[in-house]
C-alpha cells in the first residue's frame, strides 16, 4: 500500500501560482495512477486532475483546464499539481490519491481508492 504526503499548500492572491506536491513511499509507484482532489468547506470532495503511471495520459476536470497541470517523477516518487491564474474559488483542501486504476469509477466518486494523502490548503484571496 502506498502512502500519500502532500506539500505546497498557503496563501496566494488571485492570479498567482502554487505548485503542489505529493510525495508517495514504496517502490510501485509507477504502477499508480495519481490524481488530486479539492474540497471546499461544507462541500463535497471533487477531482481535479490524474495522472498515469507512466505520466502519459492526464485527464482533467473542466474548471482547471487550461490553469491546472498534473505532472509526475517516478524517480522521485511524486506528483505535482501546478496551479496557474488562482481564482478565489479554488480555495480549498487538496487531497492527493493513489489507485492502480486510471478509469476507476472511483477517481468520479472520490471513494474506493487506494491510497489518500492528509490534505493541505489552499487560500486564494481576491
Amino acid at each position: 500500500q502506498v502512502q500519500l504526503v502532500e506539500s505546497g499548500g498557503g496563501m496566494v492572491q488571485a492570479g498567482g501560482s502554487l505548485r503542489l506536491s505529493c510525495a508517495a513511499s514504496g517502490s510501485t509507484f509507477g504502477s499508480y495512477t495519481m490524481g488530486w482532489f479539492r474540497q471546499s468547506s461544507g462541500k463535497e470532495r471533487d477531482f481535479i486532475a490524474r495522472i498515469s503511471g507512466s505520466g502519459g495520459t492526464t485527464l482533467y476536470t473542466d474548471s482547471v483546464k487550461g490553469r491546472f497541470a498534473i505532472t509526475r517523477d517516478n524517480a522521485k516518487n511524486t506528483v505535482y499539481l501546478q496551479m496557474n491564474s488562482l481564482k478565489p474559488e479554488d480555495t480549498a483542501v487538496y487531497y492527493c490519491a493513489a489507485d492502480r486504476s486510471l478509469y476507476s469509477p472511483t477517481w468520479s466518486i472520490a471513494r474506493g481508492l487506494d491510497a489518500w494523502g492528509q490534505g493541505t490548503l489552499v487560500a486564494v484571496s481576491s
